[in-house]
């Protein structure tokens, strides 16, 4: 069994939980258990809402993109389209 975080192997945690067994003694593992799995439910709660937010966030500002996008568009058909108007009215003036 190995660790690649820590890069701990089996004998080492085996030690590891000897030396805990001595400081802690057996009533005070499973408490110890317990906190340190909701600790780590609460480090893992904590990451879902960052990540929804920062999901959220990204969604927000691409519909905005979106949206200015489609606009600035609109403004250019509309511009290019009285340019073209003004043109043929300059053609005909011109002819």
């Amino acid at each position: 069994m190995v660790f690649l975080f820590f890069d701990i192997s089996g004998g080492e945690i085996f030690i590891i939980m000897i030396i805990i067994l001595i400081v802690f003694g057996p009533g005070k593992i499973p408490e110890i258990a317990r906190k340190i799995g909701k600790g780590m439910a609460e480090v893992r709660k904590a990451s879902n809402t960052i990540k929804h937010e920062i999901m959220s966030e990204s969604e927000n500002i691409r519909k905005e993109v979106t949206t200015e996008g489609t606009e600035i568009k609109k403004k250019l058909e509309e511009a290019s389209s009285k340019i073209s108007e003004q043109t043929r009215i300059t053609d005909k003036n011109n002819n």
